[in-house]
């Protein structure tokens, strides 16, 4: 799935955050990478280790994980749907009140990260099925006028956020 041009998603920080990616990248490719490098940091990490948060106040390691697998799942909703001409205004989320609600520190790390590993199969199936006219597709998205491709990309995006976070505040505590 090629790069979403600018008109498929606001001209807002948020948004450009998320899609500072090379415009001529794969975005399978680069799922799949980050697969790797998630796996990589997650799965050597001891119970104890995943239940470290940085700082009073922050999510674990292990909350973070959800909130990325809580992310992409919202993400691929919005994706599907709009690929799937929903004309509602899909809703926004507020990420701390998800967290609030999720339970993953009553889950175990590998609990965990298997959500996250049949998360991100599925995101790739899905986003793997969009034709072009799907993944061409405008809705509309936390009152946000934005595109399939946009919302796949976003996935991406948002993990790459979050992994630049992990390698600055959680990983210099391991060193």
């Amino acid at each position: 799935m090629h790069f979403p041009a600018n008109y498929e998603y606001p001209n807002a920080p948020y948004f450009a955050e998320y899609l500072q990616f090379d415009t001529e990248a794969n975005l399978l490719q680069v799922l799949d990478q980050q697969t790797k490098q998630i796996l990589a940091i997650y799965e050597p990490l001891t119970e104890h280790e995943a239940n470290f948060a940085y700082a009073a106040g922050k999510w674990s390691f292990k909350q973070l994980l959800g909130h990325i697998v809580d992310s992409e799942r919202i993400f691929a909703y919005r994706a599907l749907a709009i690929s799937r001409g929903e004309a509602q205004s899909l809703p926004g989320f507020d990420e701390n009140e998800y967290m609030d609600q999720a339970g993953y520190e009553n889950q175990s790390a590998e609990e965990v990260l298997v959500q996250y590993k049949t998360t991100r199969a599925a995101t790739i199936s899905l986003i793997q099925s969009f034709t072009l006219t799907q993944g061409n597709a405008m809705g509309l998205a936390n009152g946000h006028k934005i595109s399939t491709r946009a919302l796949s990309w976003m996935i991406a995006g948002h993990e790459k956020h979050h992994y630049n976070v992990i390698q600055a505040r959680y990983l210099p505590h391991f060193s």
